[in-house]
């Protein structure tokens, strides 16, 4: 049976969704469940993957709250993926000519920031510190942040989010111990 609307009560937001969906295994196994798999064995053979790595995505997927497991028979809670997709539509995006900063940084951001995206890495040392400093204040002072989560945050700017978080540990303004990152440097709101 083809995936429902049916709407999922557990909370969750795009960026974990996009988490669960950013694996290549998981997400075939979601397409499988879009196009009617209900089985695990449904599963295995839709979405051409060895079984263990079935089990192991579905596992993944139904404790995201993505799918769920009715006694063996998954189905893809597509209401949790139109949801996630309104609310990131939703999200208020920042005008490119509107930055909370000033009129020097503001020029580098217009320059190098399109749509709420980094369009490219400044070569400059100096621009390449107000584009960062840009980027660190999406991290709460204070919160501490696995890596994933930081990957995650990143690569909404810009695709390149392992050089990206080398250039905010290496100039200062994100601090790393034993896979855990948080804020050091940058400018703060009072």
């Amino acid at each position: 049976m083809p995936s429902d609307d049916s709407s999922d009560d557990r909370s969750g937001d795009a960026t974990g969704l996009l988490g669960l969906l950013a694996d290549e295994r998981r997400l075939k196994v979601v397409a499988a469940l879009a196009l009617g798999a209900e089985t695990r064995a449904e599963v295995v053979e839709r979405a051409g993957l060895p079984a263990r790595a079935v089990g192991q995505a579905l596992t993944r997927l139904v404790n995201g709250g993505l799918v769920e497991d009715a006694d063996g028979r998954y189905r893809l809670l597509t209401a949790r993926l139109r949801d996630a997709g309104r609310t990131a539509a939703r999200a208020k995006a920042v005008p490119d000519d509107e930055f909370d900063a000033p009129e020097e940084a503001a020029k580098v951001l217009r320059r190098f920031v399109k749509d709420g995206r980094l369009t490219s890495i400044p070569a400059s040392h100096g621009k390449r510190l107000v584009v960062l400093d840009w980027l660190a204040q999406r991290f709460e002072p204070g919160e501490i942040y696995p890596e994933r989560a930081v990957n995650l945050t990143i690569g909404k700017v810009h695709g390149d989010y392992a050089t990206l978080r080398r250039y905010l540990v290496d100039d200062g303004f994100l601090e790393r111990r034993d896979g855990f990152y948080w804020r050091a440097g940058g400018s703060f709101d009072l």
